[in-house]
């Protein structure tokens, strides 16, 4: 029932709307795309889009709908008029409707203008109840990263020019969107906060004797905290290396390799809870597959689209995020494992917990070594999804 009434939150794109999406970097300048509804291609083209078109459908009028929106559309600012020059073109699928994506840079953008003014106006001549809006996807300095509900400019039959400016910006906010950043993936990286799980479970308590039962209760909270001291600092250690290495280029490894081995790591780190399987101590363990979780969060980083501009504030800032994120998480954790491992029953917990990790970690490591999703797996993640929107995570 709780999944059904959150999936009302959803984020939707509205088929009477289009959209501009700009990327705008430091020294790069700006890019961006158009998206429009087919059904508002049919308004205007007189066409009969129907939902689930292809690109191949899209293609006989591919030339007709560029040079619409490049005759609807204008970019100037007090450096002169910004060329549109146009690129690829997409398909975005949606469940309600299909909006065709067209990419795009401006000219004479390589030193960003004060003021951008932007002129609109597709699709009001056949109805005027549409809308246009101009999404800020990315600004580093503004601290917009990857963000496609951060509407900045309006358009509608009676406003057909806006501008945005460009100036209202700081070092500062790209640093502390980053932070957010860190916080929201490792919140959402349901797979390294299983990995830390399988590792603290055994924090509160210590082998007794070779049975998979056989645990004893610390004896005081100074013990088990020094354990989780460990465990985090030698996986932050570990991550924190990995992650510069990828960021810069210096290493690369697969990202199907690296996700799969994240996956294992889980069944690995749990099932050394119910057998030893290593001579090492668990704070060990967390450095070497740390290692490989550094490697799936910059994949995350890349998929954030950063470029060379203030990468080393984007690295320090999101780590910094992480570390809030995973130190949130064992705050939540911990106390609740101090305060029942004194209970007969904890020892069964902690085996039946892991053999729970074992099984989520065999069926992640199953999807991504064979490059499948699951239905299950998939529902999960976007119940998790919206369900961090409606709290206002993200």
């Amino acid at each position: 029932m709780l999944f059904f009434f959150l999936s009302l939150y959803a984020l939707a794109h509205i088929p009477n709307q289009s959209y501009i999406f700009l990327r705008i970097y430091e020294t790069e300048g700006i890019e961006g795309r158009f998206e429009i509804n087919t059904r508002e291609i049919n308004k205007v083209f007189g066409t009969n889009f129907k939902d689930g078109v292809q690109l191949e459908d899209i293609e006989p009028y591919m030339e007709d709908i560029k040079a619409y929106l490049v005759k609807n559309t204008s970019f100037s600012s007090e450096l002169g008029h910004h060329k549109i020059v146009l690129h690829d073109v997409d398909i975005f699928a949606f469940n309600l409707g299909d909006f065709v994506q067209v990419f795009f840079h401006l000219e004479n953008t390589k030193k960003l203008p004060q003021n951008l003014s932007v002129y609109y106006n597709a699709v009001f001549e056949k109805d005027d109840t549409h809308r246009g809006y101009l999404v800020t996807e990315y600004n580093w300095r503004d601290g917009v990263i990857n963000e496609e509900a951060n509407i900045t400019l309006d358009f509608s039959p009676d406003k057909l020019t806006d501008t945005m400016d460009l100036t209202k910006s700081s070092i500062w906010n790209g640093f502390y969107a980053m932070i957010k950043q860190g916080v929201w993936h490792i919140w959402i990286g349901l797979d390294h906060i299983l990995f830390l799980l399988a590792l603290i479970l055994p924090s509160v308590v210590r082998r007794r004797n070779n049975d998979i039962f056989g645990w004893e209760p610390v004896k005081n909270f100074r013990s088990a905290f020094i354990y989780i001291v460990k465990v985090v600092t030698f996986f932050t250690i570990a991550h924190t290396i990995t992650l510069t290495l990828a960021s810069l280029q210096i290493i690369n490894l697969p990202s199907r390799l690296v996700e799969s081995i994240i996956a294992f790591s889980i069944g690995l780190a749990a099932f050394h809870n119910i057998k030893p399987i290593f001579k090492l101590k668990d704070w060990n363990i967390a450095f070497i597959f740390g290692l490989f979780h550094g490697f799936g969060f910059a994949s995350v980083l890349g998929d954030l689209g950063l470029t060379n501009e203030f990468l080393t504030l984007s690295l320090l800032g999101f780590n910094i995020g992480v570390e809030i994120g995973q130190l949130f998480i064992i705050a939540l954790i911990f106390p609740v494992l101090y305060i029942i491992r004194k209970l007969k029953i904890y020892p069964k917990f902690l085996v039946y917990m892991s053999v729970l990790l074992i099984i989520i970690s065999l069926y992640w490591f199953v999807e991504r070594v064979f490059d499948t999703d699951f239905v299950a797996d998939e529902y999960i993640k976007r119940q998790l999804y919206q369900f961090a929107v409606w709290l206002g995570v993200k």
